[in-house]
């Protein structure tokens, strides 16, 4: 007999089976086995309780097999998923898939030897109440993004979608975006003088105001051009900077963000891998507290590292409300180790986790800040000033150097030193808005507001871009057309349901579920009954076809009639007001959109076609969602597609033979989400990738290899089979 123990990532497995000396067999679920089927066609049964019916996730089945044939052979099955609802969850599914009876659930917050041993003599029965909180999440977030979005397809645009967390997000984007729009510039101006005492060195001085009138400006200008200037005052103040909280997921994200340039979603997937492997405690957490062995670990490595004057032990107060005390900060396991992961992308993430961990228990730096004011000897000009600060004390900032940015050293002045005017400048400038969001600051804004949790944050950006709602450009968020008029359109009919109020109290009843203090089904009814009630009544409000009149001084292309603003698939655009009698169309800043471009080829598919059918089709060039094509000029009557070029080779192949078909060419196309590989084929063979194929074959299920890249290694096509996520793998398997 053996004993069993289940985690999600092969990764993981191969860990946490090198600390249990053999005495476990540790195998991995690949993550969630269990889902709601893709169609919402009996997926829950409102009526019954809101109840929801769960099916193996595709590809998943030989999965649960071996897990299930292994545990017939085991004298005990342990189930060992992550600490959070999405573990219990996991866990609790597996159970179910497996027909298991009182399996042992153990967790801890790291992967070390000692907390993976201590944590198998503590097993525990699943948390049902963790699990329902799961559950009521998915089933909460199924109800919502398929009834609105089914109504949304209806009124706006087939293929749009709503979300629980993902259409509040959304909206606090628009909401900036408005006061971008609207915000009206205005004229100031910043002053500057460059001053030079007894041959010492020039100094830059800024005037404290920014004027806003020419004629104030010249004043200054002139009066300073022409009198005495001198020091009126040199203050010196001594401050302190105390290190910051250990990281929480959020403050991972945005400080990754703002460093390192790493979005979101890939801060997270490299600091699982650093988890799996025991570099770090567990990821997803809102609490910033540090276990007593973890802090008597650092102030040792501090003391040693850089002397006992740095020292000073902190207990940091977590804010969240919600946050879980038994789970710590991300933090590393073992403080001696500088350095740790498997690329220069997991070092970094690992360094800068390192640097605020230790940091956190480290005394604080004492800077001297020094402010020097200079005047004209009227005093009849606004004052300029300049500041200065010089690191006295380094403390924390010798674990954390990045944070200590650059000294301001400035000469010794005293108060009555004469200063000679080399040059006093103006220039001209506007008032600007308030910046659109990044990365980092949005996650900062929904933690802010209580929209989502650690867990979702990187999941939310990834969707609202995914969808086309949101364009990243940098470190940049900005909605695109199709974002503005989803929102405006949520905003318009379902102002309620995508607030800040109701999202952040539902993620509220949610995690009072997961305490036990709220149930499941009068949770989901309290919501479902008047949310079905609102979508029903909004079925016969008019389909948004029109979004407004186009500049009325911008015609028609083809009749000369005034034009409207439509949307489509990729952003506004303006149509003739009298379509579909008349087709002409404009991009949305007026200029006229080219038609197909003829080849001279004649369409070998149609050339029986009637007059009276519009005559036999030629080939022409088009503009489509996938980048250029040749197609039948009889479209949508004839749906012949031209895939080869003038030697009868596919369009932008690969060489790559299809897996699927074995008679067309792997070829590269260009969608909303940007390249993807298919098959030459298509539509008769439907077979894509997403990533360019290499020609080898994967030797765990023989899809296609794709191409890696910096982080992400040459990898298997199939999203089911582990090669998909190679990282997950130990070497060589």
């Amino acid at each position: 007999m053996i004993k069993l123990l289940i985690v999600e990532s092969p990764a993981k497995a191969k860990t946490i089976e090198k600390y249990l000396n053999n005495e476990y067999t540790v195998k991995a679920s690949v993550g969630h086995i269990r889902d709601l089927p893709k169609s919402n066609k009996n997926a829950i049964d409102i009526e019954a309780g809101f109840v929801p019916h769960y099916e193996i996730s595709k590809g998943k089945e030989a999965v649960v097999a071996e897990l299930i044939k292994l545990a017939k052979k085991a004298e005990e099955v342990v189930l060992a998923t992550d600490p959070d609802r999405e573990g219990e969850a996991i866990a609790w599914h597996v159970a179910e898939a497996m027909g298991l009876k009182n399996p042992k659930r153990v967790v801890f917050n790291e992967i070390t030897k000692t907390a993976v041993q201590a944590a198998i003599g503590n097993p525990r029965k699943i948390d049902e109440n963790m699990r329902k909180a799961q559950e009521a999440r998915r089933v909460l977030d199924r109800l919502f993004g398929y009834d609105l979005s089914g109504l949304i397809w209806k009124k706006v645009r087939y293929g749009l979608s709503a979300g629980r967390v993902q259409s509040p997000a959304l909206r606090i984007l628009m909401e900036r975006e408005r006061e971008i729009k609207k915000f009206i510039p205005e004229k100031y101006w910043a002053l500057t003088a460059l001053l030079e005492e007894s041959g010492k060195a020039k100094l830059l001085f800024k005037c404290v105001e920014e004027p806003r009138e020419e004629n104030q400006v010249q004043d200054i200008l002139d009066k300073g051009g022409k009198e005495s200037w001198s020091v009126l005052e040199v203050k010196e103040t001594e401050a302190k900077r105390t290190p910051k909280a250990p990281f929480i997921t959020s403050t991972l994200q945005q400080t990754a963000s703002t460093r390192l340039g790493f979005a979101p979603s890939r801060t997270m997937m490299l600091a699982q891998r650093l988890y799996e492997k025991g570099h770090i405690t567990y990821m997803r957490t809102d609490s910033t507290t540090l276990a007593k062995e973890a802090q008597s670990a650092i102030i040792k490595e501090v003391g040693a590292r850089f002397g006992k004057e740095y020292v000073e032990a902190r207990v940091f107060k977590t804010k969240s409300k919600s946050a879980q005390e038994a789970h710590e900060a991300v933090r590393p396991t073992d403080f001696t180790k500088l350095s740790a992961g498997a690329d220069e992308a997991q070092e970094k993430l690992y360094k800068l986790i390192w640097q605020r961990t230790v940091a956190s228990q480290m005394a604080d730096a004492k800077i001297l800040k020094t402010r020097v004011v200079a005047n004209i000897e009227s005093k009849s000009i606004p004052n300029f000033t300049i500041n200065g600060s010089q690191v006295l004390f380094d403390g924390w900032l010798s674990a954390d150097p990045e944070s200590r940015g650059e000294d301001v050293d400035l000469p010794k002045i005293t108060k009555g030193d004469s200063l000679k005017l080399i040059e006093i400048n103006s220039e001209e400038k506007e008032t600007q808005p308030l910046p659109r969001y990044t990365e980092a600051g949005l996650v900062k804004e929904l933690e802010k507001r209580g929209i989502g949790r650690p867990s979702t944050y990187a999941a939310i950006i990834k969707t609202i871009v995914d969808r086309g709602y949101v364009d990243k450009e940098g470190r940049t968020l900005f909605p695109t057309d199709t974002g503005e008029v989803v929102s405006d359109f949520l905003e318009a009919h379902f102002e309620n349901y995508i607030s800040d109020s109701f999202t952040s109290e539902m993620e509220d009843e949610l995690d009072d579920i997961a305490e036990g203090k709220r149930e499941y089904v009068k949770t989901l009814k309290d919501f479902y009954t008047p949310f079905k009630k609102a979508v029903d009544s909004k079925e016969n409000i008019d389909k948004l076809t029109t979004l407004g009149d186009a500049d009325p001084e911008i015609k028609c292309p083809q009749c000369d009639k005034n034009m409207v603003i439509k949307l489509g698939k990729s952003g506004k655009f303006l149509s003739c007001a009298t379509y579909p009698d008349c087709e002409g169309a404009r991009t949305i800043d007026g200029k006229e959109v080219e038609g197909p471009k003829e080849t001279g080829e004649a369409c070998p598919k149609c050339p029986d076609f009637t007059e009276k059918k519009g005559g036999p089709g030629k080939l022409v060039e088009r503009e489509g969602k996938f980048g250029k094509f040749i197609s039948c000029s009889n479209y949508p009557k004839c749906k012949y597609i031209k895939n080869e070029d003038a030697d009868g080779k596919p369009l932008n192949s690969t060489g790559v033979k299809c897996p699927t078909c074995k008679d067309g060419e792997m070829v590269e196309r260009h969608g909303r989400f940007g390249a993807f590989y298919s098959c030459s084929n298509y539509p008769d063979c439907k077979h894509a990738i997403k990533a360019k194929p290499t020609g080898e074959h994967c030797p765990m299920c023989n899809a296609l290899m794709m191409q890696g890249t910096k982080t992400i290694p040459e990898r298997c096509s199939d999203k089911a089979c582990p090669m998909h996520n190679p990282h997950k793998l130990d070497a060589g398997k």
